[in-house]
């Protein structure tokens, strides 16, 4: 589908369900919301550091600095909040349950590993003894890992084209599954992000070939997820990743970049990494000091992404506070 006819289709999908993005426009605000806590669940792009490894401790999938700064989205926009969020292994107002290539709901996940919990089994192991409540801001954030594996399986030959994108619509369909749980158990204020396009993502831009199944699937996905939550709006509000992406990506310069299309981390993985294939870049790996693809007189902080596939820490930072833009104009 071309591109400015699948932003019409969403657009129409998100306005019709009353999620209220920018272009539907917002009502006045008499008493805004302050949150007290945060909750977040999802995959590698939401990960505050579920798991170490040999160079990093709380591994997050970015460039992985040192210096107290921000370098997830999930963690910006409850900043902008004034809150903390933080793993579950830390004492924070925030947790954050979302862990490192998990899909929706099956297993293994995208790298290969049976034992990731899925974002269903992050949300039972909250709800096992948590509740929710009107101070809460509710984070789901998912879809990446389920487009990233279920294409690598198509690229690989052991399954076909169509097979992934019935496969990833329906894990679109199974997160609003996973929203209207959360709901029903007392989320007054959830923000739910889907996948940004990933035929903009240096994956796509190293492998030509793979462009239109990926921005199939990402659309796939996306469309699911919106269609399975059409009545959910006066809790849930959408925050366009794939718009605020290909804005990015389109004219980096007016955002501070000056690369949209190299990984800006160079430590690659031996094993499946971020499931785009063996021996690849992983920025799971990644620190400051490894972030050396920089073109001369450049700095990490202008390349857009710091692996084939997720952002880079100044990205993750503006989509925090795009998303933070959304809620006080919705709420």
């Amino acid at each position: 589908m071309p591109f400015h006819q699948t932003r019409r289709a969403l657009a129409l999908a998100a306005c019709a369900s009353s999620l209220l993005l920018a272009a539907c426009g917002s009502s006045s605000i008499e008493q805004p919301f302050v949150p007290t806590r945060a909750i977040a669940f999802g995959d590698g792009f939401a990960d505050l550091g579920q798991t170490s490894n040999s160079v990093n401790t709380n591994a997050r999938y970015t460039v992985n600095v040192t210096d107290g700064s921000n370098d997830i989205w999930t963690q910006q926009l409850a900043l902008d909040y004034n809150v903390v969020l933080g793993t579950t292994a830390l004492t924070s107002t925030g947790t954050s349950y979302a862990t490192g290539n998990a899909r929706v709901n099956t297993h293994p996940d995208a790298a290969g590993n049976s034992a990731t919990p899925t974002v269903k089994e992050q949300i039972d192991a909250f709800l096992a003894n948590g509740t929710l409540g009107a101070g809460d801001l509710t984070i789901v954030s998912a879809g990446i890992a389920d487009v990233v594996a279920e294409v690598a399986k198509a690229a690989a030959g052991t399954q076909t084209n169509s097979q992934a994108l019935a496969n990833v619509a329906q894990a679109g369909r199974d997160l609003g599954t996973q929203i209207r749980r959360l709901v029903t158990a007392g989320a007054t204020h959830v923000v739910v992000v889907g996948t940004y396009d990933l035929s903009r993502s240096p994956w796509a831009v190293s492998t030509p070939a793979l462009g239109t199944l990926l921005s199939s699937a990402s659309t796939g996905f996306n469309d699911g997820l919106l269609l399975s939550i059409v009545d959910l709006g006066a809790n849930v509000l959408y925050a366009d990743s794939a718009l605020y992406f290909n804005l990015v990506t389109g004219s980096p310069a007016s955002y501070g970049f000056t690369d949209a299309i190299t990984p800006v981390c160079t430590v690659t993985d031996p094993g499946q990494g971020i499931g785009t294939g063996t021996g690849q870049v992983n920025s799971a790996l990644c620190t400051v000091a490894t972030a050396t693809n920089i073109a001369a007189g450049a700095s990490y902080t202008t390349y857009v992404f710091a692996d084939r596939v997720y952002p880079g820490p100044v990205a993750h930072r503006l989509f925090g506070d795009y998303a933070y833009s959304r809620l006080r104009s919705r709420w």
